[in-house]
């Protein structure tokens, strides 16, 4: 079941936010004007956990910007945060699924639901960034029709994760 985010279940905003194992990173390159990706091993694998984020309820009370949350059981185990942006995508800021049910479909139903909310909006379709070194997001991304739009190498410079690059995807309508 996936419910919009409002006042009651806003304390659910931070549950499904869980670390990955990071063994390899994508390899994009650009050529003919497609971006294609090729994956390579890490030498020394590790574990990543994005920051907890403060939940914001502007998500709640503005009208182009939402989080979805995906339930089993009374229990948020998922969730996607999507917001307008200036360039008529719909941007998804954030989607999370606890460890145990990764690969399960709850990650393509929150997918799903923010298409739906992006045209019931009037957006031209969706867009997100993720980092080479998150490659299940990456195919995850590939194999719902997203393509890459974008590499940045220095939009992390100034922090400890600066050997990440990011990967902005684009899925239009």
């Amino acid at each position: 079941m996936i419910i919009k985010m409002d006042r009651s279940n806003m304390k659910n905003f931070s549950k499904p936010n869980e670390s990955f194992a990071v063994s390899e990173r994508i390899i994009p390159t650009f050529k003919n004007n497609v971006w294609k990706y090729t994956v390579e091993k890490l030498s020394k694998p590790y574990f990543k956990k994005y920051e907890d984020e403060e939940v914001d309820t502007s998500y709640i009370e503005e009208q182009e910007k939402a989080v979805f949350f995906y339930y089993v059981e009374n229990n948020c185990i998922g969730r996607i945060k999507i917001c307008s942006n200036w360039n008529g995508y719909a941007l998804i800021e954030d989607i999370a699924v606890s460890k145990e049910y990764r690969k399960n479909g709850v990650g393509t139903a929150l997918l799903n639901k923010a298409m739906e909310w992006a045209k019931e909006n009037n957006f031209c379709g969706l867009m997100l960034e993720t980092q080479d070194i998150n490659v299940s997001a990456c195919h995850f991304y590939a194999n719902n029709q997203f393509v890459i739009g974008a590499v940045d190498t220095m939009l992390y410079s100034n922090f400890p994760t600066a050997n990440e690059v990011a990967i902005f995807w684009y899925y239009k309508f």
